[in-house]
């Protein structure tokens, strides 16, 4: 029995060996007229323009979000640790040393004063803000958003007008998205950015993004002491102001031995305590004004630059592909290289500048 099977198996083997192994069948392109193709492009070029609005919208919104949680922090982390009586103290000691320090030097002591504090701020407002969110995130997020919608688009594009995908593909593989070469990595087609999975990890647009980051240069509150020179100019003045009564009463104190000397300077402390509660008030105010001002100069430019703000890469791909498909859009100048509805659900709410 077994080797009746086992006979049995290799005849079936040998029969499978001898069948013909038949050709894949060629399947010949479509015939696409030259106005179809025409009329494909147009709508690329609608596509692409409706993909920029969507994606400015959705930039908009999320850079809505960040102002507000910033403002958010603002008032519940970095002031309160500004006006603190410690804080305070703190600080006075840093002005004592780079007064020691600056040897003369002109606003020497109210430079690195407010250097120390736009430290503090990046670490008690910026860093927690952008653990959610932040520019640099926004840029990256809305040219894959743009990218997103232009991939369906062309999918609709293909089945409205009989174009199988096939050739359309190959004919986007000849359309630039990104020309910045060389070398040539810096440099992708409309095909390369639909079907890369994630944008972030194509060469090209890693190089796009940097050149958005050159052309911005010092980006933000975070890198100025715009905001922070009125708050350390005023800070230092009245600690430099303090030191002289700070220091006789230390020489009191040592004249008049432990005891009283240990009362002179507890009521000395006493006294500090109590201008800097009344100061405290004109103080968060400062704060609060210089912030916000700076702030929202910074904000503004990162919502409208086209070549440094959050839109920059999705300006420039449009741009791109709308240019060499016949349209008259131009790359934003400081970023071109010679070559030419379903929003996310982003909170939108507004906040008065501090």
């Amino acid at each position: 029995m077994n080797l009746r099977s086992l006979i049995i198996a290799v005849l079936v083997v040998l029969a499978g060996c001898a069948t013909p192994v038949r050709a894949p069948v060629q399947v010949a392109p479509v015939i696409i007229p030259a106005s179809t193709w025409q009329q494909v492009d147009r709508e690329i070029v609608t596509a692409s323009q409706a993909a920029t609005e969507q994606a400015r919208i959705y930039a908009r919104g999320a850079m809505d979000y960040w102002r507000k949680r910033v403002y958010e922090l603002t008032e519940q982390n970095f002031i309160p640790w500004f006006s603190s009586y410690w804080t305070q103290e703190w600080l006075s000691m840093k002005v004592s040393w780079y007064t020691i320090s600056a040897k003369g030097e002109q606003d020497a002591v109210e430079k690195r004063l407010a250097a120390y504090l736009l430290e503090a701020y990046q670490e008690k407002v910026l860093a927690p803000a952008a653990v959610e969110i932040d520019p640099d995130a926004i840029l990256g997020l809305a040219a894959a958003f743009y990218v997103d919608i232009l991939k369906e688009e062309l999918q609709k594009i293909s089945n409205r007008h009989g174009v199988p995908m096939p050739q359309l593909n190959g004919r986007i593989q000849k359309v630039p998205a990104i020309a910045l070469g060389p070398p040539p990595t810096r440099d992708a087609s409309l095909y390369q950015i639909v079907y890369t999975e994630q944008l972030n990890t194509l060469p090209a647009f890693a190089a796009l993004v940097d050149k958005v980051h050159k052309a911005g240069g010092d980006k933000g509150v975070g890198s100025t002491d715009t905001a922070m020179a009125p708050v350390a100019r005023r800070a230092s003045r009245r600690m430099e102001a303090e030191m002289a009564p700070r220091g006789a009463a230390s020489a009191v104190a040592a004249a008049t031995g432990k005891l009283a000397g240990g009362l002179i300077t507890l009521g000395v402390a006493g006294i500090r305590a109590f201008i800097q509660a009344f100061d405290r008030p004109d103080s968060e105010a400062l704060i609060r004004r210089s912030l916000g001002n700076t702030f929202d100069k910074a904000w503004t430019k990162l919502v409208q630059s086209p070549t440094s703000g959050v839109m920059a890469c999705t300006l420039y791909m449009a741009a791109q592909i709308e240019g060499s498909l016949g349209g008259s859009a131009q790359p934003p100048v400081g970023l071109s290289a010679g070559t030419v509805d379903r929003t996310p659900a982003q909170p939108t709410t507004q906040q008065k500048t501090p």
